[in-house]
This record gives structure tokens, sequence and C-alpha cells, in this order.
């Protein structure tokens, strides 16, 4: 399993300990660090969509109007703080974000 964020973010924090409590190895890639290829961040674009570009970020709030109308991908290229977070990849599934549902999901998998 592997999840994708930044170190600094408490929600990639709360999944991955909540993860681990529930014995799934897990490994932390952090996009700030060591940014996705661009491949990486199509495939994510492609099958979690639009969602996937967090425009509550402070990221996005700092952008202006014309940054914010650029494609998706170039923008998640350019800024990888913009990707909403965490992204966790498990089983061959891409899961957005950390909830109860995605919680439950994946602690009971085996």
């Amino acid at each position: 399993m592997v999840i994708y964020g930044l170190k600094t973010c408490d929600t990639c924090r709360k999944a991955k300990a909540a993860l681990e409590r529930a014995g799934k190895p897990v490994t932390f890639h952090d996009v700030r660090a060591a940014p996705l290829p661009r491949a990486e961040i199509a495939r994510f674009l492609q099958t979690l969509g639009p969602d996937l570009v967090n425009r509550r970020s402070t990221t996005w709030r700092e952008l202006d109007e014309a940054a914010r109308a650029a494609d998706p991908l170039d923008l998640l290229e350019a800024h990888p703080t913009l990707m909403k977070r965490p992204v966790i990849e498990a089983e061959g599934r891409l899961f957005l974000g950390w909830d109860a549902a995605t919680a439950l999901t994946l602690a009971s998998a085996s």
C-alpha cells in the first residue's frame, strides 16, 4: 500500500498511523520531496478526476486566475502541493482522501 501526500499533512499522518495500527504495510511517498512523474499524475487524474486538484488549498488561493485555468495535469506537475491528500494506492485501486469509508475499506482489506 502506498500513501501519496505530504509528510507535514495531518490527514496523511492519520491515514498512515491508522493503516499501520491495522497491520497494513505502508510506504509513504512525499510528493513535495519527490514529485510524481507526469505519467503518474495523469493516471491519478484519469482515475480520480478533477477532485484530485485541491481547490481549497493555500497553494490554490495563491494562484492567479490564469494559472487556475491551466490544464490540471500541468498544474499538478508544477505545484505538487495542489494534490488533494492523501491518495492511497492499494490492491490496484486508488482512493482519494481519508474518511470513515476509506478507513474501513482499507483497514479491513486482506
